[in-house]
């Protein structure tokens, strides 16, 4: 997996940040994040890919230290930095449990689908260890893709790939990352309450993408600007509908410590 997100760096921001569906899928994750900001202070990203989130967090004056299991990805992060309460850090999500050094935080954040590199196992693992870096009552604010994305079904539906049309309902399914493929696991809200119930308690789910599609279909709304402004619309239109998690590209769950 590593060596994975090392050869997509490169063109992480090219393909997915600096686009109309990277851009509009962000803004949305942001909005919903928002309202959980106002008791925090000092903030853990993990999974920070380039940057992108952790220099927005730093610019609202918050203490961040963001984190990927990619050396290449903290680099460009590294290099994007002009904030002196931004610090990245190279971390491995599944050796949590020997990261005491790394300190408490009254929120953990995670955007676009990091933990869905995680196998069940791990997943669990991962919620078994996390409160010990989570202040009383810190929250897990956690971007992930469910199995039963319509854009995605519809999508591969019209392409003629049958195969492909429930992907996401299987144990493992690989996905394409810049290239590069990726062994995926996919979790429904309920799944993620579910491993993570004995630390934590459910606060809130909401989609993110219902209307906004995949980012692997920006070459078709690249020229589309009236339609891209009317999915838009559409998208802030139905962003506090929980039941549309699991349909939607992502959702955003947020989950407080016990």
């Amino acid at each position: 997996m590593k060596a994975s997100f090392d050869i997509a760096a490169q063109n992480y921001d090219q393909s997915f940040t600096n686009t109309k569906i990277g851009k509009s899928q962000r803004n949305s994750v942001y909005k919903m994040l928002s309202k959980h900001l106002n008791t925090c202070t000092d903030i853990l990203e993990i999974n920070c890919g380039t940057g992108e989130d952790a220099i927005w967090l730093a610019q609202r004056n918050f203490n961040v230290l963001a984190t990927d299991i990619s050396e290449n990805m903290i680099a460009i992060g590294k290099s994007k930095n002009h904030y002196q309460n931004l610090t990245f850090n190279q971390l491995d999500l599944t050796l949590l449990a020997n990261r005491e050094s790394l300190g408490t935080f009254d929120l953990v954040f995670s955007n676009f689908g990091g933990l869905n590199c995680l196998p069940k196992n791990e997943l669990q693992n991962f919620f078994t260890n996390i409160p010990n870096h989570l202040n009383e009552k810190g929250k897990l604010a956690l971007v992930i893709m469910p199995k039963n994305t319509i854009w995605e079904q519809c999508y591969f539906l019209l392409k003629g790939k049958l195969s492909k049309v429930f992907r996401r309902r299987k144990e493992v399914a690989i996905a394409n990352v810049d290239g590069e493929n990726v062994a995926t696991y996919y979790y429904n809200p309920k799944d993620i309450v579910n491993l993570a119930k004995i630390n934590f308690n459910f606060i809130e789910s909401k989609p993110i993408g219902f209307f906004i599609p995949p980012s692997y279909l920006e070459p078709f709304f690249q020229n589309k600007i009236r339609l891209f402004k009317i999915l838009n619309y559409l998208e802030n239109k139905i962003k506090n509908k929980s039941f549309l998690s699991k349909y939607a590209d992502h959702y955003i769950i947020i989950l407080q410590k016990k």
